[in-house]
């Protein structure tokens, strides 16, 4: 099998993920009679499901390193219970406690990376004891809601990016501009990646099939923001946060030194120790960076209920997880992507917001995402055997 043949197989998986979430959108699209695309429920899809996106950023190197984080969920909990307790017990200004609830979050994640790099005790068993441990001080912390916080940190996932620039034909002007903005940065990135690729001598996608790819996410985006500009307020700021986090983590995982020595200790973790890979301290950082992204998931999720509640983040884990695995992420470590993360968690809030519309109960509508989970990592598996043959 040809360099080529592989590549293209290894983008068809990616391609599929894109194409299964433009078929969930239009299928809901007309089971809810047109709800689904009213441009408010659009916004309201980002700030919803703001967390999960942010949770599978940081899910996806985890378990391409070979590991799982279990804690997240009870993570967000008691870090969103601190970082309310802070501004509305302590007086600390917002901006303050968000630095603090984030600094919060890399102790933690400290905490569990030393157990599992440099202990040896399995990522499962370590955060299975951190989610038990962390959702017991959220509800000693939190014994009744802590209400009553600032309205800019409410803002961060409620509110919405100011619009100076007004209205042309009912459309807000700036939120055009940011989704001018993504589409020439996802064009000269995808550019300057080709041509990094033609440099080295390595395999390249066929011209026709480049350009289709780059038109086809052009629109996708261009769509959105043009519903977005409908809108009540435009643009979430909660979806500025999530854009910054996917542009940085995308160049941490693929041009950096720490991402390739992720993937390499997910595909083979013995070669990786032979090659001079600090499987330890990469492990480490690993945990590290997954406790900040929790704790910046503590912060979304608080604000957006505008409140603290021991039982925050209850199933926030399996959300990420799912959003990981249905995005492409091999079981198996080693492969993953953080763009395939972002579909999955949109699949699965694009599912949730379908079957709210259309009143389905919740235990249906957790039973249906099970099935989705399943199939998408069944799929994965087939696709992979018949790849080996």
């Amino acid at each position: 099998m040809s360099a080529l043949t592989q590549d293209f197989g290894r983008n068809l998986r990616q391609y599929g993920i894109m194409a299964a979430l433009v078929a969930i959108v239009i299928l809901f699209q007309i089971l809810t009679g047109g709800l689904l695309l009213v441009p408010n429920n659009v916004a309201s899809l980002v700030q919803q499901n703001a967390y999960v996106m942010i949770l599978a950023i940081g899910m996806v190197m985890v378990i391409v390193a070979g590991h799982i984080d279990l804690s997240v969920g009870s993570v967000v909990a008691f870090v969103g219970g601190v970082t309310a307790i802070m501004m509305n017990s302590w007086d600390v200004h917002w901006l303050l406690a968000l630095v603090a609830a984030l600094v919060l979050g890399a102790v933690i994640g400290a905490w569990q990376g030393f157990w599992v790099a440099y202990v040896g005790i399995p990522a499962f068993i370590v955060t299975l004891a951190g989610m038990l441990i962390f959702r017991g001080l959220a509800i000693v912390l939190v014994g009744t809601t802590v209400a009553g916080l600032p309205r800019p940190f409410n803002a961060i996932s409620n509110g919405s990016v100011p619009n100076f620039l007004g209205y042309v034909a009912n459309l807000d002007v700036v939120t055009l501009l940011i989704g001018a903005v993504a589409i020439a940065g996802l064009v000269l990135t995808q550019l300057q990646a080709r041509r990094n690729i033609r440099k080295h001598d390595l395999a390249l996608e066929p011209f026709p099939a480049f350009v289709a790819r780059l038109a086809l996410f052009s629109l996708l985006i261009a769509f959105v923001s043009y519903l977005l500009a409908r809108s009540a307020g435009g643009t979430p700021i909660v979806l500025i946060i999530v854009g910054v986090l996917i542009v940085a983590y995308t160049f941490l995982m693929n041009r950096s030194v720490f991402g390739r020595h992720i993937y390499a200790i997910g595909g083979n973790l013995q070669a990786a120790v032979l090659s001079g890979v600090n499987t330890r301290k990469v492990n480490f950082y690993i945990f590290v960076n997954m406790g900040v992204l929790a704790a910046l998931a503590g912060v979304v999720t608080t604000s957006r209920a505008g409140a603290a509640v021991a039982a925050a983040g209850n199933s926030f884990e399996l959300d990420a997880i799912a959003a990981a695995f249905i995005g492409g992420t091999a079981v198996t470590g080693g492969i993953g992507k953080v763009s395939g993360a972002i579909i999955g968690a949109l699949i699965m809030g694009v599912l949730n917001m379908g079957l709210s519309i259309m009143n389905v109960d919740p235990a249906w509508q957790q039973a249906i995402k099970g099935l989705v989970l399943l199939f998408a990592v069944a799929f994965d598996l087939l696709n992979k055997r018949r790849s080996g043959r």
